[in-house]
């Protein structure tokens, strides 16, 4: 029961934003009702595989660094992290350990650097590992961070073996962070992710620290209605799937995917009748103009992956000038040139937005893909189907709203958005997370989950 209560207390609280969308719904409540218990009939064993019929797992012990090439190779944006100590275990609670995905690794990546230029700018006695309470508050300052976990072990330690060696001394560095950074030039990238201890920090030492959302799986007889709430409303990115009676994670739901599977609904009455309608008699966009997160050309790239962190948001558009005009989308996906790029990585503290989106266009031309992909865009006025198609076809994760001859960004559609539109959360909802029954109470109190 420990577990269980652990397990209910991490499930995030999203009611505002889901019954907001509820209320805002042009729909025939006899329609919706149809629809959420269609979805609740449906099995989760009747989704699709992920592509090639196996989840993709990386083991805790793997390195960062090798995790991102993962994750690079196989062009998803997150997988399962295994525990190699319980492989035997039938408990996928000791099996599994969480998620790994581009923000976690962001989170990590930002932190550890600006926390390393930090230390080797403060001398050689604090990079040692004396003072560290001096770096803990400078790096927390320099990313927005709190308390002292930041600091600890890896950076001082790494920090410490290159003033240890000579390198801070022979590079000339001096006295602030970014100089820092960028005395060491490529060999900050060297001794960050190629030297130790960096080169051997394994998935398992940030996993924890750095989720964006709690590991709920659930059993392969669970209802896709299950799937879909856990998607929209409680913000979840995607679900694995464990087949009832085994441990192992049969299926990897994302959002995406799901969207593709609406997708070849094309031609269902209930989904054409849906898809036919403007988004805004589906209460979207969500966010009003004031509220859509921006990131402008000339503002750094930093700012940018620092802005979706403390957002927890996936990507930003790019804009120019007072009224907003796109010029460019950044994601969290992004960090991938960071971390397979040195050169890109060794100066990224001074890249702008802009001078970032053109390395990126550079890289990819060399590569013999297309040099810059264009923010995908559509008017306020469009469909529903029109938002899903392009999602689909573009396997992007949101689409920005524009206005005026100039597309100035007035609002953006998530995944999470269009997957809310076509449920409802009824009165009471069974939640079955594998080896655990969450009932949902919406009737008296809305953020109420409990063990059934």
């Amino acid at each position: 029961m420990a577990k269980a209560d652990q397990m209910i207390s991490k499930i995030p609280n999203c009611d505002v934003y889901f019954e907001t969308i509820q209320a805002r719904k042009k729909l025939p409540s006899s329609l919706q009702e149809s629809l959420t218990s269609a979805f609740a009939k449906i099995p989760v064993s009747s989704f699709p595989y992920v592509p090639g019929g196996k989840v993709i797992e990386i083991p805790a012990d793997t390195s960062i660094a090798d995790a991102v090439a993962i994750l690079s190779e196989h062009n998803i944006m997150s997988a399962p992290v295994s525990n190699p100590e319980s492989a035997s275990s039938m408990d996928w609670r000791e099996r599994y350990l969480g998620v790994i995905d581009y923000s976690a690794v962001i989170l990590w990546v930002l932190e550890n650097a600006e926390l390393a230029a930090v230390a080797l700018s403060a001398g050689s006695a604090t990079a040692a590992g004396v003072g560290a309470g001096a770096v803990g508050a400078l790096g927390a300052l320099a990313v927005g961070a709190t308390g002292p976990v930041a600091v600890a072990g890896l950076t001082v330690a790494a920090v410490g073996a290159a003033v240890a060696g000579g390198m801070a001394a022979d590079k000339g560095i001096g006295k602030d962070a970014i100089s820092a950074a960028d005395g060491l030039g490529e060999d900050f990238y060297k001794y960050l992710l190629q030297e130790e201890p960096f080169k051997s920090t394994t998935v398992r030492s940030i996993i924890k620290s750095f989720r964006w959302a709690p590991f709920l799986p659930v059993a392969t007889d669970s209802s896709m209605l299950t799937v879909l709430l856990l998607l929209s409303k409680y913000r979840l990115r995607n679900v694995p799937v464990i087949e009832t009676g085994k441990p192992y994670i049969k299926n990897f739901i994302t959002q995406s995917a799901v969207i593709q599977g609406l997708e070849q609904c094309k031609g269902r009455d209930w989904f054409d009748c849906i898809a036919s309608r403007p988004i805004s008699d589906l209460g979207l966009p969500f966010m009003s103009y004031d509220e859509v997160i921006v990131i402008k050309s000339d503002e750094m790239i930093l700012e940018a992956f620092k802005r979706m962190k403390d957002n927890k948001i996936g990507g930003l558009p790019v804009v120019e000038g007072a009224t907003r005009k796109i010029v460019g989308n950044v994601s969290i996906r992004d960090i991938r040139f960071l971390l397979l790029q040195p050169d890109l990585f060794s100066s990224f503290r001074h890249l702008t937005v802009m001078d970032f989106m053109n390395t990126i266009a550079s890289l990819n031309r060399n590569s013999g893909r297309e040099a810059v992909i264009p923010p995908i865009t559509c008017a306020s006025n469009a469909t529903l189907g029109n938002v899903i198609e392009v999602l689909a076809s573009k396997a992007v994760h949101r689409v920005y709203i524009v206005e005026g001859e100039d597309c100035d960004v007035v609002g953006v559609v998530t995944l999470r958005d269009v997957i809310s539109c076509f449920i409802h959360e009824p009165l009471i909802t069974l939640i079955t997370i594998s080896g655990l029954r969450l009932k949902k109470c919406s009737a008296s109190n809305a953020s109420d989950i409990q063990v059934g």
